[in-house]
Order: C-alpha cells, then sequence, then structure tokens
C-alpha cells in the first residue's frame, strides 16, 4: 500500500498498491523535463513519450500526492464556468475552442484507462448537478439551455426524477450529464504514472525541485541530489507549487476542499441511494458533493480546510447535512476525512503562462482537475513534441498576475466555515 503523509485519505487507503519510485541522484539529460506528478504532469509524461521524447518527471513528494490525490472524483465535461461566460472572457473564437476542448475532456480520461488498463473504479454513468433551491434551478436552466445550444447531450431532470435518481426529497431538480462519471482519483494519476513508465518516461519521487534556471540554451532543473537537463519544461505543480520558479509563480486564490466518508453502507441503507452511481454536486454557493466509492461508502465533501481551529464546523456541518440528505443514515459514523488544494483563478479559467523560450507553466483549474488536467497535460505535450501551440486549449500568455490572493483565500475559507456552522446550529435548533 502506498505510504504518504496524506491525512487520513480514503484514496491513499484504497489506491492500488505501487512499487515506490527513486528520488533524482546525479546529473540526467532529457528532451523534456516535468514538475508536479498530478494528471498534468503524468499525463504529459504519457503523451510525450509516446511521441518519442525522452521524459524526466520529479515529483517533490509521491505520485498524485497533491490536490489529483484529493479530488472528488468526478470526471465532468467542460468548466465549473458556463460555456456563454467563457466565451464572454476569452471572446468567442477561443472561448469556443476551449469549450469545445474541455466538452470532450471525458472521452480523453475514459480512453486512456482503457488504453492502458488502468484499474480505477471507473464508472461512466454520468453525473448530476442538483439544484439546492429554486433559484439554483433556474441558474440549470441556463447550463441546460447553454449546453444544448452546443448540442450536449444532457438532460433537465424534474423535482421527482431527481429523487428518483438520488434517493433524497432535498433538490428541485437536477442537471444529468451522460458523458461524465467517477473514478478513484489516485488510482488513475497512479495509472498515468505506470503507463509513462512503460513508455519509457522517468519518474521520480521525493525530489523537490529547488531551482530553475536557464543556462546555455537548456533549462536546468536542481533537486536536492541531482540536476536535470532539457530544452523543454513543464510546471505542472498547480496549487501545490513550492516557488519553482520565483519570477513567474503562478497567481491564484488558494481554496480548500474537504471530504468525509462513512463506513461501508449495508445493501438496506444504499437501498435508493444513488442506484445508478452517478456523482453529485450542488448549486449552492458554498458547493457539497456527493458519491459512493467501491465499496459502498457514501462520500460527502464541501469547500473548506480541516486543519484550522474553526474546521469542527465543517466536519458538524457534514453530519448534519448527511441527515438532512438522507435521514435514514443519520449518525452514521464517518471513517475518513481529508481535505486537498484547489487552484482558484479570478475568472475561474486555467491559464498557461509561457515564462521563457519552449518553458510552459499551467495551473487554476479551479475546481476541475481531472478532465482539463488530463486535456491540458497531453495538448502541452502534443505542443511541444510537434512545435505547433494549436494543440493547446489556450494560447499561452507570457505572465499572468492577480491582485490580493491571499485576502481572497481568507475570504473562501471563512464564508465556508460561517456557512457550515450556520448550518449546523439550524439544523440542531430544527431538530429541537
Amino acid at each position: 500500500m502506498i505510504k504518504t503523509k496524506f491525512n487520513n485519505n480514503l484514496w491513499a487507503k484504497t489506491a492500488n498498491p505501487v512499487n515506490p519510485l527513486p528520488p533524482l541522484e546525479g546529473d540526467i539529460k532529457a528532451d523534456l523535463i516535468i514538475v508536479g506528478g498530478g494528471f498534468t504532469g503524468c499525463s504529459a509524461a504519457l503523451e510525450a513519450s509516446k511521441n518519442g521524447l525522452s521524459v524526466v518527471l520529479l515529483e517533490a513528494e509521491t505520485i498524485g500526492f497533491g490536490g489529483s490525490g484529493r479530488n472528488v472524483g468526478l470526471v465532468n465535461a467542460g468548466l465549473w464556468t458556463p460555456p456563454n461566460e467563457v466565451e464572454d472572457v476569452l471572446g468567442k473564437d477561443a472561448g469556443e475552442k476551449l469549450n469545445t476542448t474541455l466538452a470532450a475532456a471525458p472521452d480523453l480520461v475514459f480512453s486512456l484507462i482503457d488504453k492502458y488498463q488502468i484499474d480505477c473504479d471507473a464508472t461512466r454513468n454520468g453525473t448530476l448537478h442538483c439544484a439546492h433551491s429554486k433559484s439554483g434551478l433556474v441558474d440549470l436552466q441556463s447550463r441546460f439551455d447553454q449546453q444544448t445550444e452546443r448540442n450536449a447531450p444532457v438532460d433537465l431532470l424534474s423535482q421527482s426524477d431527481t429523487k428518483l435518481r438520488t434517493g433524497s426529497n432535498a433538490f428541485h431538480g437536477a442537471l444529468f450529464d451522460p458523458r461524465a462519471g467517477t473514478i478513484q482519483p489516485l488510482s488513475y494519476c497512479l495509472g498515468l504514472a505506470t503507463a509513462a513508465i512503460g513508455k519509457t518516461a522517468q519518474l521520480f519521487e521525493k525530489s523537490p525541485v529547488t531551482q530553475i534556471v536557464r543556462e546555455n540554451q537548456k533549462w536546468l532543473v536542481k533537486t536536492e541530489r541531482g540536476t536535470a537537463t532539457a530544452p523543454n519544461i513543464i510546471v505542472a505543480t498547480n496549487a501545490y507549487t513550492n516557488g519553482e520558479v520565483p519570477e513567474q509563480q503562478p497567481q491564484f486564490s488558494l481554496v480548500h476542499y474537504f471530504q468525509l466518508a462513512t463506513e461501508p453502507l449495508t445493501q438496506t441503507e444504499r437501498q435508493n441511494i444513488l442506484p445508478a452511481l452517478e456523482g453529485c454536486w450542488d448549486t449552492a454557493m458554498v458547493m457539497s458533493s456527493f458519491r459512493f466509492d467501491r465499496d459502498g461508502r457514501f462520500l460527502l465533501g464541501s469547500v473548506g480546510s480541516l486543519n484550522h481551529a474553526a474546521s469542527s464546523a465543517h466536519k458538524f456541518w457534514a453530519q448534519k447535512k448527511l441527515a438532512a440528505l438522507y435521514p435514514q443514515l443519520a449518525g452514521k459514523k464517518l471513517d475518513y476525512a481529508w481535505h486537498g488544494r484547489i487552484a482558484m483563478t479570478k475568472d475561474h479559467l486555467p491559464k498557461i503562462v509561457e515564462f521563457g523560450p519552449n518553458a510552459y507553466s499551467v495551473f487554476g483549474y479551479s475546481g476541475r482537475g481531472i478532465g482539463p488536467g488530463t486535456v491540458f497535460g497531453t495538448a502541452l505535450a502534443r505542443s511541444i513534441s510537434t512545435g505547433d501551440k494549436s494543440h493547446l486549449p489556450v494560447a499561452p500568455l507570457k505572465q499572468y498576475r492577480e491582485q490580493m490572493t491571499s485576502l481572497s483565500s481568507l475570504y473562501y475559507e471563512a464564508g465556508a466555515t460561517l456557512t457550515h456552522g450556520a448550518f449546523a446550529i439550524g439544523r440542531k435548533m430544527v431538530g429541537r
């Protein structure tokens, strides 16, 4: 079993066993250096090595240690931002390109799973975006209209149909997307890494990067015990960046997302709850998600960190929320609790920064890591392999800056903590 510093992370406990990878020692040369062993880095390593490039991937901890190994596991099409807003921000042509590319993200993810026989509990039964209120249903109607205009095979479910699909009375309707599905995210990331190694990529764990410099028209990357040199580099650390490129630090707000998992439910307890095993999330401003894992554990997640003094509000909220969604699960034991970081850009759109010749930093998936991470990693590797930047989903920027990101991060956490605390207290008062 994988040994990591993850909190009490269900995915780390149930991921497929893998052999630990060595740290980088000594000096090594390659065509491409990748910094970061998450969805983006591992998919880039696989694509580049498949295209004949020699690849060195450096991971500071273990493969999938960051957001990729802490993800909810929903393989969604598109972004959290509605497609019309994407086109408003980027312009019609560029927005349409990004929307079209990411609409096909689940196809890429599940095709890689099939091609490389990645054992990651893949279930492609769609996802449900659930309306937590009447205003949430209005939002879903708008999303439905925008998606159908783009020929997406989505369906807007009535309140009664949503109750049948979720087994809960809590929702006013739902947007069903059959293109989507669920996976064990850490097993998927490890599967991508294993496939890349099979294509001759060299992956190193416990190899935090200490410096990246341009030297003799190549990139020199230093670690504690070695160096790697290559003409091309991708920095794919996203929300887990450690300052690898001081003059080009990714600019975003850090948002935390936590999850808790019950002990496996009995068949009686599972009866009528998500009978088709869709992954779900809701329309609330402080979003929550829920799904099953392969062993019948019910997973419930929302915005927030579990490592500060007021984080007990999040755990108390989870117990009350579970009972509100499914009264039959009130008081159910919660076996696992963990959280991860999300890189949230101001416009909620991912960025590629070209910080030097043949040097790219990619970040800002803003809560949609699996599909966009796989797409962007694959596209970056393809662009480097061919020299054709048209493969990139978005045009690379020379630099990207945001203001007051630390304040914004505090705002997200404070808002989530207050919202969860108020919900929990309100439910307690109602219970009396």
